[in-house]
């Protein structure tokens, strides 16, 4: 790494990153613009990144999160999110932190068994109309959800990208990470739970004539297309088995979400122009432009040499290197996507295993798992979640700062990350 194209990545990735912190200028500006920049240097070009799986654009992640903005913008349009607005309202008591321990629930079990980006996607709308009957602030609720979409895509194989490339691997199966991740995750939720009634405990203010409003309104009168309903959910059904049964089917989620949109779209009476309105364009561009910048740090060994650094850290000791590897994820997942974070880990760590003998428990994976998932609660865009839901707010006009979002996933973080620690502590070496 002692070529000027990698020591001028580093200066372009800090920088724009920089920018991205201090929202001196838009995020995807931002974004695009580094991505730029590391395109005229020469740190990527056209073919790595465009058409390179290893360091290019991740386009499986663009048309998975355009084909359910699509499905999310039918759905929209038939009153579906009133009618879960205002039941989630009324089974809660219109009590606000009650609300929001449901909403964390059902985001992080959804997550499990879709993707983190899929339930932020359909809980988010829900969200904005409860908080708007509640007159509560919008922030908070968000931000709660899209820690708990990351945790709880932690529990399963689909539940986040990473544990697909970890699975692909490893040789892994949904039940390994079932048995193995699952009762943490659980654990973590009730942790988030608990910091959130501290962390946002500002928030929580019971508004008795909104919540009598809200009390007695029949949610079935929210329903204004009944028929496009029944659609939206059938082809939402197929789309969800689509995404479970992924070892079996071998369809990409990418794949299934464009299949579904497309079906829901021909077979539905919904305009094309206004399901496509519904798309969040400036999203979609920032993680190009992200995936591009990150591309360019593969390309010129700059990833790779942080990797190697942790590698011969580890050495042969499977409890160090297994903290060192949960630790070091963490940190860096929460500053580069962990999308390609993971892509660059996994070779390295299966070199690790097998150097210690292949590990039957799989502890590195788990560890590395651990690490990669949790670790994008720590900042704004450390996970796909984090952006689309920080997109979903600026349009809808409650926007999240990168900060405001950041001061709340870093405690959260380090909470799930220490008591991740203890987890694989006593699992793996101490009750082993």
């Amino acid at each position: 790494m002692n070529d000027w194209q990698s020591w001028a990545a580093i200066v372009i990735f800090v920088g724009a990153y920089a920018l991205i912190i201090t929202e001196k200028i838009h995020r995807v500006a931002a974004a695009l613009g580094g991505a730029g920049l590391m395109l005229a240097i020469g740190a990527t070009d056209d073919k790595s990144a465009f058409h390179s799986e290893h360091s290019g654009i991740d386009w499986n992640v663009i048309f998975l999160l355009m084909g359910m903005m699509m499905i999310v913008g039918v759905l929209k349009k038939t009153g579906l999110f009133e009618y879960l607005a205002i039941w989630s309202v009324k089974r809660a008591k219109a009590r606000p932190f009650r609300v929001m321990v449901m909403l964390i629930v059902i985001t992080a079990v959804a997550s499990a068994l879709l993707d983190n980006v899929t339930t932020v996607l359909l809980i988010a709308p829900v969200t904005l109309l409860v908080c708007e009957r509640l007159a509560l602030p919008v922030a908070p609720f968000l931000i709660a959800e899209v820690l708990a979409s990351n945790i709880g895509g932690t529990a399963t194989l689909v539940g986040d990208p990473p544990n697909i490339i970890i699975a692909s691997r490893a040789g892994l199966t949904f039940n390994d990470f079932l048995v193995h991740l699952a009762p943490l995750s659980a654990l973590l939720i009730l942790a988030l739970i608990a910091l959130s009634r501290v962390l946002f405990r500002k928030s929580f203010r019971y508004d008795e004539a909104r919540a009598a409003e809200v009390m007695e309104l029949e949610e079935r009168e929210a329903i204004r297309d009944p028929r496009l309903l029944v659609q939206g959910l059938i082809v939402l059904a197929l789309v969800v088995a689509g995404f479970v049964l992924h070892p079996v089917l071998h369809y990409e989620p990418s794949i299934v979400a464009l299949l579904g949109a497309g079906l829901l779209v021909a077979v539905s009476t919904a305009e094309t122009g206004d399901v496509l309105s519904e798309v969040e364009w400036p999203t979609l561009a920032f993680f190009a432009g992200l995936f591009i910048m990150i591309g360019g740090l593969i390309e010129t060994g700059v990833i790779g040499e942080v990797s190697k650094a942790l590698a011969q850290a580890i050495g042969g000791d499977e409890l160090g290197g297994s903290m060192l590897l949960l630790g070091a994820s963490a940190v860096l997942s929460g500053i580069i996507d962990n999308i390609p974070y993971v892509a660059t880990m996994a070779p390295i760590t299966s070199d690790l295993v097998t150097a210690m003998g292949g590990s039957a428990d799989h502890v590195l994976w788990w560890a590395l798992a651990l690490g990669a998932d949790l670790g994008g609660n720590a900042t704004a865009i450390g996970a796909s979640a984090n952006v689309v839901v920080l997109g979903i707010a600026e349009r809808n006009r409650t926007p999240i700062s990168f900060w405001q979002f950041t001061k709340y996933g870093l405690v959260v973080t380090a909470v799930t990350v220490a008591l991740s620690a203890v987890y694989v502590w006593l699992r793996y070496f101490a009750l082993a």
